[in-house]
């Protein structure tokens, strides 16, 4: 009998690890694209970054931000300043996938966040919670998304508005998977960095 579930922040790890034979990678050079080579920001992008913050942090003040607000006031500005709605990419929104785990056992459906593509070739996949969401609870949902991917490697963005998480993905036999650290918004150089990650994974394609 085949089993339909939904793709959601209840699957775990450990389940996509058994229905899909996903396995974290070992190989310490596997995801360097987060951490070496990224581009420098000039002082528009800087000033830009500091206003997305400022307009988080003011919305925040004593309230929840759902899930739509996240998306108008962080992640939107951020692909735009990527380089993402130029016309080298498509971005969709609440694209649905369908996924049959290794057994054929369970089909898996869902609907992506936002999809950035060009041509067939995905570029990004970005799960977005509200600023209430624990990131790992996105993770393996996004990596759920991923793996119906028709190209290797994917990147995935994971956000809640002060928290962001980059995943990489091979959809080798097994399939590997990294992640990056955890960034935050109000931490240091964090957010800066968020930016010229989303810019690297950008230049891949453009």
């Amino acid at each position: 009998m085949l089993l339909t579930q939904k793709i959601s922040e209840k699957i775990s790890l450990q389940e996509l690890e058994m229905q899909f034979s996903l396995v974290p990678a070992k190989e310490p050079n596997f995801f360097r694209e987060w951490q070496e080579n990224l581009p420098e920001l000039n002082n528009f992008e800087r000033q830009a970054l500091d206003r997305i913050k400022h307009n988080y942090n003011t919305l925040y003040i004593g309230s929840q931000l759902s899930e739509n607000l996240v998306k108008m006031t962080v992640l939107s500005p951020l692909l735009d300043l990527a380089g993402f709605y130029s016309s080298n990419f498509l971005v969709k929104d609440e694209v649905g996938v369908k996924i049959s785990a290794v057994d054929a056992g369970t089909v898996y459906r869902g609907r992506i966040d936002i999809l950035v593509f060009q041509n067939q070739f995905w570029v990004l996949v970005i799960e977005s919670k509200s600023n209430s969401f624990a990131l790992n609870k996105a993770i393996p949902q996004a990596l759920t998304y991923m793996l119906n991917s028709p190209n290797s490697p994917t990147y995935g963005f994971v956000l809640n508005g002060s928290n962001f998480r980059f995943i990489k993905l091979l959809t080798a036999n097994p399939p590997q998977y990294a992640l990056s650290d955890e960034l935050l918004i109000d931490r240091g150089n964090d957010f800066p960095q968020v930016l010229c990650i989303l810019k690297q994974i950008a230049s891949f394609l453009s």
